[in-house]
């Protein structure tokens, strides 16, 4: 199957896309966006594949499903368009950032021409932050509708992908569902940090603030001979 996505990952993935679950994956999907209003758009579902190749990854975030409400997603997991209103586990994860490292980030225009926090993450992705759902598509309005369709089958395939074909690349797993991926990510090479969810429900009960993944991901970078991420 042709899949319109970046060549280093097409080259990579090329027998995962000519699998049948896949190709009833496409299938679903297809019909999906011609009968209701989804998320991301259509071009930009591989977004985060295409911003980062697979020889650029250095950190892996796991996302579940994209963001359902207008406007928002951008196939990055947690990030949103430029100008849109932060989500709370965006928000929390900025405090964090900022805690830790001291870091912010840029400051732009809502709709109403006031200031708000650039909540785009392609500005990590473009330093090999490699920012994964799960799902890849969902329904407006309908978190986890595209769930169960073939997405994460294929998502765990990219995830072994990265720990089989790169070196010393931090996973960031946030959150139960993000855990349960340490299963398949080779922790002789490469780092894994977990915690809680960054989502005010999860936070606030304790293990997301303070966590310093951001920090500990540099470090471990910087360690061996790579380039810190500037959150």
């Amino acid at each position: 199957m042709d899949v319109k996505i970046e060549e280093s990952w097409k080259d990579a993935l090329k027998e995962e896309f000519d699998k049948e679950y896949f190709m009833r994956l496409t299938a679903f999907v297809r019909n999906e966006y011609r009968q209701h209003t989804c998320y991301p758009p259509g071009n930009e579902i591989f977004n985060a594949f295409n911003l980062c190749p697979l020889n650029n990854v250095k950190v892996v975030i796991l996302g579940q499903d994209p963001y359902h409400g207008a406007g928002q997603a951008e196939g990055l997991c947690f990030s949103v368009k430029t100008g849109i209103p932060l989500p709370p586990s965006l928000v929390n994860i900025f405090k964090e950032v900022k805690e830790d490292i001291g870091t912010v980030p840029a400051i732009v225009k809502d709709a109403q021409g006031k200031n708000m926090y650039d909540g785009s993450l392609r500005r990590w992705a473009q330093q090999g932050v490699f920012l994964l759902n799960t799902c890849l598509s969902v329904r407006e309005h309908m978190a986890f509708s595209h769930s169960r369709q073939g997405w994460e089958t294929f998502t765990d395939a990219v995830i072994k992908k990265v720990s089989d074909s790169q070196e010393h690349v931090v996973f960031l797993l946030w959150g139960g569902p993000a855990r349960q991926k340490r299963k398949i990510i080779d922790t002789t090479k490469h780092y894994v940090l977990e915690s809680v969810h960054p989502s005010p429900l999860s936070a606030n009960r304790g293990g997301w603030f303070g966590n310093h993944h951001f920090s500990r991901c540099n470090k471990w970078l910087e360690a061996h001979g790579l380039a810190p991420i500037n959150w």
